[in-house]
């Protein structure tokens, strides 16, 4: 299936850019492209405020009350002030008044603080000194000395007290209560969150009406970088609460097919493997259909076929199981070569050949393993043709349907009726035709029932093709369209023959090396068996080399050409391809 994408517009001024891109790709979701527009004084202002109202929103939301200018200049005016205190406190209590007054009589004092193994105490005897405090291995001391008397210690001076103890414990408890108060203010603004995200819709809407009425008059003093990208719907929630905290301004809204938008796929383990070939032909576009799930079960069941082989199933289940031990190249499709092989024994044994024996005529092959086998003829044609031919009338009337059902869904029913009109003819004369063959209707009903059937499509492709249309014109398109279709799903159907016959060239050519390789032995073989080593080894080497290719080639053909013609598939969409850093 196409997973569901967002569309998402960051807008940055120029100057603003550097470093975006590299904290986008840290997400690691985005797709994301580039463009311009003009940015004049009115709409730079718009911005601004936009941009400030998304911010203010992230921050009450998520209570993350540091990103507030005020609560986080509070915060870090504690900060400083416990700092100081923790600085003042070692000092004690000063008395102001009694220090003022000595140093105005000439006394000045002088602090330090030193390593206290470095403390002397000789210099109590040489100076009038003080300890104040003694712990941690310092010593914080005052030293008292007249005014022009030179204090020789060998450190430097610290800093003087220029607040009191009180002062500065006052100072920490009230920026502490400012801290508390703002927090409570922060808390209580969080009730006009649905306002402010009402006043934010109303920013972006006002500012995308007036880019959108803008004219290229307007004087350009700068330019706007827009990116656009797209990320999945369901990373919604993570995605754009990453986004507010990069404090871009962004607009975020469900893709539609007329943004044509990147296309990530989304299947199941089985489908997932088979991506890479959708890959190949081309992804869909977003309102159309994902044909991965479609084209997986067949893919594996035409390769199957056109190897046809069970022993080179075999050989391939050991090829995947080798890859996967490896590293880079074709070492991640280690579990689609995997199940290719897994497909291709069973179908081989189906078909009856083991690198190149017929398992149907071989007698050491059990009777119920034969009875499973495909074998004989159908109403006079080789039994496996008539399968690849029903696989081909199977796989191109799903693709009629398909085709219906996707059509209806983007264009609406009334553009679709030629083509449920084709529907009925050929799946529901199919469909009755078994039934009848299968004895269920009697010739009487069937006659009946394909009467209806021809009836109903024949006014769905010849009168009601185009409603509104002159009913000439319809039947003159409906002859048109009936001979396009008549002759193109003939050559179509004819397509799936060869998976009958590439399954059976690569069949007989196995059985030749096995008969080439058999000649070298007689009738009592001794060194005989390494001639007929060598030849079956290189033999098979070479068949099952070409097989493969042809296995490849062929079935990509009938899903790309065949089924996806029939079904309407596009395949014009771009790959998702997230920026990752």
């Amino acid at each position: 299936m196409i997973e569901k994408m967002t569309k998402y517009s960051f807008i940055l001024l120029n100057r603003e850019k550097e470093g975006f891109l590299e904290e986008l790709s840290a997400l690691g979701v985005m797709d994301i492209s580039r463009s311009t527009k003009p940015i004049d004084e009115r709409s730079a202002e718009m911005l601004s405020r936009a941009e400030t109202l998304g911010r203010r929103i992230a921050l009450l939301e998520k209570g993350e009350w540091k990103r507030d200018e005020r609560y986080a200049a509070l915060l870090e005016q504690q900060t400083e002030a416990e700092r100081a205190l923790a600085e003042r406190e070692p000092w004690g209590d000063i008395d102001e008044e009694k220090t003022a007054a000595l140093e105005r009589s000439g006394i000045v004092f002088h602090y330090y603080i030193i390593p206290e193994k470095r403390f002397d105490p000789a210099w109590e005897e040489q100076y009038a000194l003080q300890l104040v405090r003694q712990e941690e291995g310092k010593i914080w001391m005052v030293v008292a000395a007249p005014e022009g008397v030179t204090v020789d210690l060998p450190f430097k001076e610290a800093a003087r007290p220029v607040i009191s103890l009180e002062e500065a414990k006052g100072r920490i408890v009230s920026l502490a209560a400012a801290v508390k108060g703002r927090g409570f203010d922060l808390d209580r603004e969080r009730e006009t969150i649905p306002a402010l995200k009402e006043e934010y819709a109303s920013r972006k809407h006002e500012l995308d009406l007036y880019w959108a009425e803008a004219t290229g008059e307007n004087a350009a003093e700068d330019h706007l970088t827009v990116y656009v990208g797209y990320a999945p719907t369901e990373n919604d929630a993570e995605l754009q609460e990453k986004l507010d905290s990069l404090g871009c301004f962004w607009l975020s809204s469900p893709a539609t097919a007329e943004d044509n938008p990147p296309i990530k796929l989304k299947n199941r383990w089985f489908a997932r493997q088979f991506e890479v070939l959708t890959g190949m032909y081309g992804m869909p576009v977003y309102d159309e259909f994902d044909p991965t799930p479609l084209l997986a079960p067949f893919f594996l069941l035409f390769f199957s076929m056109c190897m046809g082989d069970a022993g080179y199933g075999l050989l391939l289940i050991a090829v995947g199981l080798v890859l996967r031990k490896m590293k880079g190249g074709l070492a991640a499709s280690w579990r689609l070569v995997t199940m290719l092989g897994v497909g291709t024994f069973f179908v081989g044994i189906v078909l009856g050949t083991f690198f190149g024996i017929n398992l149907a005529e071989a007698s050491w092959v059990p009777q119920w393993l034969k009875d499973c086998m495909i074998t004989g003829e159908i109403a006079g044609f080789n039994a496996q043709m008539v399968l690849a031919i029903a696989v081909g009338v199977f796989h191109i009337s799903l693709a009629l349907v398909v085709k219906a059902i996707i059509f209806t869904r983007r264009f609406g029913f009334k553009e679709t009726i030629s083509t449920w009109g084709w529907v009925t003819l050929i799946v529901g004369g199919l469909i009755v035709g078994g039934f009848a063959l299968a004895g269920v209707l009697d010739s009487d009903v069937t006659k009946i029932a394909l009467i209806a059937v021809g009836v109903v499509a024949a006014l769905g492709i010849f009168i009601f093709n185009k409603p509104g249309r002159n009913p000439l014109v319809n039947i003159g398109a409906g002859l048109w369209d009936t001979y396009g279709m008549v002759t193109g799903l003939m050559g179509d159907v004819l397509s799936y023959i060869r998976l009958f016959a590439l399954g059976l060239a690569g069949g007989m050519l196995g059985s030749a090396f096995n008969t080439l390789a058999s000649m070298t032995l007689g009738a009592h073989p001794t060194w005989q068996w390494l001639p007929f080593i060598i030849i079956a080894l290189i033999g098979h080497t070479l068949n099952f080399a070409m097989a493969c290719l042809g296995a490849f080639v062929h079935p990509l053909r009938l899903n790309f050409l065949e089924f996806f013609k029939n079904s309407g598939y596009e395949g014009k969409g771009t790959v998702y391809n997230p920026i990752i850093k």
